[in-house]
């Protein structure tokens, strides 16, 4: 039985993605909403009738009541059977359609459409350039991913179980008192004009209060997994006070935020109280006056008094139901600011895979400033033919990783194309621009995973053989097998903690190049593919570097000159533009700027006085 309510809705069911998601609040969640209409109705039908069901058996209780007025023998006669059909009703039928109720609602809704806004959030998320990434905490993005979901689902939940019902209920006791007499009408209808003021008075205050709130509680979440992703450092700069005050703003703000709001709900919950006072008076009062005035039953008195008490039990759990809902539409609300952001890299109209031939690669006339009017790439033409090892160098902020960004698409350019084969990268499919590109970063950061799992990431499909060859080739095999975590995992079942931070730096590099030789990808990108490996590893691996190259497209970007000294060609930006190129003895020739770098080196590397950022 759980199982069929559980999969009347499948979460991962396809739909239109959107680059540009809604940005106002209903039509993003009536997005999220499409694959549940059917079951809403359902449950919001069953609600309604839930709710009839319990006025009904007020109703009757009144009714019984003035039953039992009479001689118990002649009720029985009378009435024997329907009180036995009631019976059976209130322990078989009643059971049956509340189950069916909560079955809708907690086994078919409230699963599955979390999971859909997580899901669907991730996968929105996932596609949001490097740069979108580059401008926000890690930490906020992913609070916000996980907050949303059950907050939209406590929405959803709160609809079904608390607004829907007790709107029914209140509908149900107008027409009870109605028909017991309308004049028991009017208490009801002034208690409700002034609750609904209360409602709104509520509403307009919490939405905003529990916003600045959810936000505020984000904030603490992206500083504080920002000292935990960077606890290296806080150690080492010794900065524990400064990262807990850093912490501590943000925590205050929290509390202040929280605060606020909870101000507004004691407001709310006193006053409430009172109005609830007023009603028990206004309608029980006045039944009592009508029945001593010969014009009401004891019944009408005992069923008027039920309601109300009913009531007085119900609008506490209705009010704090409507401020949850609207509580909840606020940390939505929040979420959005990262679920909702549109995706502005994306794949051009119809565009197609990359089809590599050669691997020729063009740039024509490529600038690219980042939004500013100087600094990164002014004006680049560049011609790297098939196969050819090109070395790229140059001072800090001198372009060179802008130049490799671009190539992989991370960015639009600004002005210019890059063309790969005369395809331009811009008009391409990204996910196959960058399956026919390799690239060793000087950030190598691995997955928190086992060690199989981040060489495998070159290549999901490659068997164990080839999965240890290019470990082998890495120089990395050895030292896995000797690999443990606290977990007992060993060799290539190691996890190797966020980031790789339980290898050396040498360590995780050599990972980081198995898994590119895994891929074997006929362009090869290289940013200081060695700048983390000591002098004797360096050199067990160089041969394996050259192996890489072979047959491949290479740019390689290194200021250890010495690794690109054996390139095809050399390429030397400064300020943003190719200012020399050449072999290594050309260029060393012709006494430039690249031979000044050559003089200067100080074991291997580029001086640091040479280092001056743009």
């Amino acid at each position: 039985m759980f199982r069929f309510f559980e999969n009347l809705v499948d979460p991962y069911c396809d739909y239109v993605e959107k680059d540009r998601p809604p940005t106002r609040l209903w039509p993003f969640l009536r997005d999220y909403c499409q694959p549940f209409w059917r079951v809403f109705f359902w449950a919001a039908l069953l609600s309604v009738v839930v709710a009839a069901v319990e006025v009904w058996l007020i109703y009757y209780m009144g009714r019984l009541v003035d039953l039992l007025s009479g001689d118990p023998a002649q009720v029985w006669a009378a009435h024997g059977t329907e009180f036995i059909a009631v019976a059976v009703f209130i322990l078989v039928l009643r059971p049956a359609i509340h189950a069916v109720d909560v079955l809708l609602l907690n086994n078919a809704i409230m699963p599955n459409f979390g999971t859909v806004i997580r899901w669907r959030s991730h996968k929105h998320v996932l596609r949001q350039s490097v740069g979108w990434f580059e401008n926000d905490f890690a930490g906020r993005i992913a609070n916000r991913i996980m907050q949303t979901p059950p907050a939209a689902g406590e929405v959803i939940f709160q609809v079904f179980d608390a607004i829907s019902f007790s709107l029914a209920y209140l509908v149900g006791a107008a027409i009870l008192l109605a028909a017991a007499d309308a004049r028991l009408l009017l208490p009801l209808v002034i208690w409700f004009a002034l609750y609904a003021l209360l409602i709104r008075w509520t509403i307009t205050r919490v939405g905003p209060a529990s916003q600045a709130a959810s936000d505020a509680r984000s904030a603490v979440t992206g500083r504080v997994v920002d000292s935990y992703t960077n606890i290296h450092s806080v150690k080492m700069f010794a900065h524990h006070a400064r990262e807990l005050a850093y912490a501590k703003e943000a925590i205050e703000e929290t509390r202040r935020t929280f605060k606020t709001e909870m101000r507004i709900f004691t407001k709310m919950d006193v006053a409430l109280f009172t109005l609830n006072g007023l009603l028990i008076v206004g309608v029980v009062g006045w039944g009592l006056s009508m029945w001593m005035q010969g014009t009401a039953s004891v019944g009408v008195v005992a069923a008027a008094s039920a309601l109300t008490l009913r009531l007085n039990a119900m609008t506490g759990w209705i009010m704090w139901a409507l401020t949850s809902f609207f509580r909840q539409l606020g940390v939505v609300a929040e979420g959005m600011q990262t679920i909702a952001q549109p995706i502005d890299l994306v794949d051009a109209p119809g565009a197609k895979p990359l089809k590599l031939g050669q691997g020729l690669i063009e740039v024509k006339s490529l600038s690219h400033h980042f939004g500013r009017e100087a600094g990164g790439l002014d004006r680049i033409d560049l011609t790297i033919k098939p196969g050819e090892k090109v070395g790229l160098i140059g001072r800090s902020g001198a372009g060179k990783s802008t130049l490799v960004k671009l190539l992989l698409r991370f960015y639009d350019v600004e002005q210019g194309q890059i063309l790969i084969d005369g395809q331009d990268v811009s008009k391409v499919q990204q996910d196959s621009l960058r399956q026919h590109i390799g690239m060793v970063q000087q950030d190598s950061a691995l997955l928190h995973r086992s060690v199989r799992d981040n060489i495998l990431y070159g290549r999901p499909d490659a068997t164990e053989a080839q999965m240890i060859a290019a470990a082998k080739q890495a120089e990395a095999h050895d030292f896995i097998l000797d690999l443990a975590d606290p977990q007992g995992r060993t060799g290539y079942d190691a996890h190797v903690g966020e980031r790789g931070v339980k290898l050396s730096g040498g360590q995780r590099q050599r990972v980081t190049l198995a898994r590119v030789i895994l891929k074997d990808a006929p362009i090869l990108l290289l940013d200081e593919a060695t700048s983390a490996l000591d002098s004797e590893v360096e050199a067990a691996i160089q041969d394996t570097l050259y192996g890489m190259m072979e047959g491949k497209t290479v740019i390689a970007i290194a200021h250890r000159l010495s690794t690109i000294a054996q390139m095809d060609r050399i390429l030397v930006m400064d300020q943003g533009r190719i200012v020399e190129q050449g072999s290594h003895s050309v260029l060393l020739a012709s006494d430039g700027l690249y031979a000044r770098f050559w003089a200067r080196q100080s074991g291997g590397f580029l001086n640091p006085e040479t280092e001056a950022a743009e």
